[in-house]
């Protein structure tokens, strides 16, 4: 019974591993030489006129989670496309279920105006 949470902590221990030497080697080589020219905005060469900090609209988030979220669907229809010839009956209503709950969901994010760019 001890066996298999062997495979668990291991686990845990290489993840905490690979996650902390990175940092650890990072804070011994780093150069710490701070410069004025190292300070200067380096995005587009030009300095901010008034606030840093601009709000975005939610909405652009939205939309962009949608796109990811459907863009996923295709990842998941591909190899079910592909297969297709040699799916069982159970297997085409499965994909059946998924592709209606994805629309409803599309009809659910359209009746909201999640899909509205403005």
């Amino acid at each position: 019974m001890v066996e298999p949470f062997g495979f668990i902590g291991l686990f845990i221990v290489v993840a905490i591993v690979l996650v902390s030497v990175p940092i650890i080697i990072n804070a011994l080589i780093a150069p710490r030489k701070p410069n004025r020219i190292k300070g200067e905005a380096y995005e587009c060469g030009i300095e901010t006129v008034g606030d840093t900090w601009v709000q975005f609209k939610a909405q652009y988030y939205i939309y962009a989670l949608i796109f990811v979220i459907f863009d996923i669907e295709a990842v998941f229809l591909f190899p079910w496309a592909l297969a297709f010839q040699q799916l069982e009956l159970f297997a085409i209503f499965e994909m059946i279920v998924f592709i209606l709950i994805l629309a409803v969901g599309l009809i659910y994010a359209w009746r909201k105006g999640a899909l509205e760019w403005a």
